[in-house]
């Protein structure tokens, strides 16, 4: 198992493949499965996500249980189709792409944690985002994901990639991350500007809280994965124009891994802190649960 980025970009380089066959023959070592197989259960993820974002985007949208979310996809598809968006129709069907698919998963639907539930929503986003515009295959698609996987994997080894763990750059951070390496790839990058989009990627985020309004994954959760999919995007261009990062990936999730062990608790998925803690985050709380608002010197608390 690859331990480091370094590693994957050597062993890529050396064997003249990209970092999405590394991890489809690591899997296959490792689990003694066919390539068949593994692509298979793949491409089953795969289809979660085409099926997250197309149900996100049908009719009038989906919506949560609480009333929190829901709906703003389509919204925002409605307004990208008359043409005079300010972003583009690239990046903005990135982003409704994205804010679809984390509807989904606020509506207790079913999504694919790319790498948690709380991020689902940036790596198709990315993906979507690039689909048309490259005319990607499903093989591609589903080729993308092996190269994210491989790079969620580093991450995951040598830092964390829960809100909880290590605050919200752990998760919309390391899906940027590893969406930004993806579309790297299947853009005809080498595996070294893979790297180099991770590492910007996520350089970007760094510091990014978890203060989920009523602790729910809902506000700002949506959102955050939109601007996910956006940094992956840009990130990945930055990469393909010849940007290099300065700070090597390695480097980059060591920063990650020790930013998340110094944030407090309060701004690590706890609902304590952050939006969280603005009056209306307060507020909406009590209407959501019932709990009781407390005035102290700090303005506001809640009684649990």
């Amino acid at each position: 198992m690859y331990q480091l980025v370094k590693e994957l970009v050597l062993d890529a380089e050396q064997k003249q493949v990209p970092i999405s066959e590394l991890m489809v023959r690591q899997e296959m070592e490792k689990t003694h499965r066919s390539r068949e197989d593994i692509w298979e259960q793949m491409r089953k993820n795969y289809r979660v996500m085409k099926e997250a974002v197309e149900k996100g985007l049908t009719d009038e949208g989906v919506f949560s249980p609480t009333g929190l979310t829901g709906g703003e996809a389509v919204k925002l598809r409605n307004y990208r189709k008359k043409g005079t968006s300010l972003s583009g129709d690239d990046l903005l069907i990135a982003v409704e792409s994205a804010i679809a698919t984390n509807e989904v998963n606020a509506s207790l639907g079913i999504i694919c944690a790319t790498p948690t539930a709380g991020s689902s929503g940036t790596l198709p986003g990315v993906m979507f985002g690039i689909k048309d515009k490259l005319a990607l295959t499903e093989d591609q698609m589903i080729q993308m994901l092996f190269c994210a996987s491989g790079f969620g994997m580093v991450i995951a080894n040598n830092a964390m990639i829960s809100g909880a763990a290590g605050g919200c750059q752990a998760e919309v951070g390391s899906a940027s991350g590893m969406a930004a390496a993806a579309a790297v790839e299947i853009a005809g990058g080498t595996p070294d500007q893979c790297a180099e989009a991770m590492a910007m990627a996520i350089s970007n985020l760094l510091g990014l809280v978890c203060d989920p309004v009523a602790g729910l994954v809902e506000i700002p959760c949506v959102k955050r994965n939109a601007i996910g999919a956006v940094n992956g995007l840009i990130s990945a261009d930055m990469a393909l124009a010849g940007l290099t990062n300065k700070i090597p990936a390695d480097d980059v999730i060591d920063a990650l891994y020790r930013i998340g062990k110094s944030l407090p608790p309060s701004l690590r998925e706890t609902g304590l802190g952050g939006l969280a803690a603005t009056r209306e985050g307060v507020r909406l709380k009590m209407k959501i649960f019932g709990t009781e608002l407390n005035v102290n010197e700090d303005g506001f608390s809640i009684n649990e």
